[in-house]
């Protein structure tokens, strides 16, 4: 294995833990103990990007944009498949269900009517409709959802490891959906300048280290009984189902699940350890016409896929 897969605990050594971990972990160890007691399903699903400090009193950073689309809708669709979702998020990106409005104006949906009752506009029946149906699933599911957030690379990779290994108590009821968009470099906390980089000191040259493969520990230590389920973005269609083999021959996790940067919200293919031929996920324009998102397919997709790979480990 490459020398960078080997150096996962130095970066934890390198660099402290995030504020209010300990806060988390406590919320998240109580949601995994319910569910095993339950025996429930829990699904750990990352989302959003990951920044990278350049300074430890950050004012710049690198970001590995990405608004959460896929992550927050996910969600939403693994709730209703039955499992108790922890979901892990870049501060401010999308989230479940309110990711709906994001968008529009808020104002514009409700009115004050007499006696300072605050409604949704009778000019907008449609918005009422919507607004109900959403307030009506958040409602259901509230209960369900643990969201906890972050900001940058260490943030996230703290709380992804501290995550893994509390669902351990789960085995193979857990499922990781690892949807976040993770920088592969970063600048080591003892590279890091303590305040803010001068532009009087000229051009600035930065030198970034290769960010060490979690995916190694993840299925190997941190949590080895789960299903996990991980994703590969190329822009290059050729490559896709090569490099998403790649990935599950290297770290022999569940499924890869490969999408293209211009095309990710309609087709996506899906590959595993037992079968030759790859999965296509595609929406028609009818589908897409009628607000049918990929992600509902996806989540009923890995449900099934969930289903046999829990039924095999209790019979195995």
């Amino acid at each position: 294995m490459a020398q960078d897969d080997l150096n996962w605990k130095t970066f934890f050594e390198e660099n402290s833990k995030p504020n209010h971990f300990d806060e988390n972990v406590k919320l998240i160890s109580e949601v995994c103990q319910q569910a095993a007691i339950k025996k429930l399903r829990v699904a750990l699903i990352t989302s959003g990007g990951t920044t990278v400090p350049l300074e430890k009193n950050t004012v710049r950073f690198i970001d590995n944009f990405s608004a959460g689309t896929r992550g927050s809708a996910s969600a939403e669709y693994f709730l209703e498949a039955g499992y108790q979702v922890i979901f892990l998020h870049r501060s401010k990106s999308l989230e479940p269900y309110s990711r709906h409005l994001v968008g529009r104006s808020i104002f514009d949906m409700i009115e004050i009517c007499p006696e300072n009752i605050i409604a949704f506009s009778s000019v907008g029946e449609k918005h009422q409709a919507e607004m109900r149906k959403l307030t009506e699933k958040y409602q259901h599911y509230k209960s369900n959802l643990l969201m906890i957030s972050f900001n940058s690379l260490s943030d996230y990779l703290w709380l992804l490891q501290a995550t893994a290994q509390k669902m351990q108590i789960l085995g193979p009821l857990a499922l990781l959906y690892l949807a976040a968009a993770v920088s592969d470099f970063y600048i080591p906390a003892s590279q890091m300048p303590c305040h803010k980089i001068q532009s009087s000191g000229g051009p600035l040259s930065l030198s970034l280290q290769l960010v060490p493969k979690m995916l190694a520990p993840l299925v190997t230590l941190w949590a080895p009984n789960a299903f996990i389920v991980s994703f590969k973005l190329e822009t290059n269609e050729a490559l896709l189902e090569t490099k998403a083999k790649e990935s599950l021959e290297k770290y022999h996790h569940h499924v890869v699940i490969g999408n293209l940067l211009h095309s990710r919200k309609v087709y996506v293919l899906l590959v595993d350890r037992n079968n030759s031929a790859p999965e296509e996920i595609r929406l028609s324009d009818s589908e897409l016409e009628s607000g049918i998102e990929i992600e509902s397919k996806i989540v009923e997709n890995l449900k099934l896929r969930h289903d046999n790979y829990y039924a095999n480990h209790k019979t195995g």
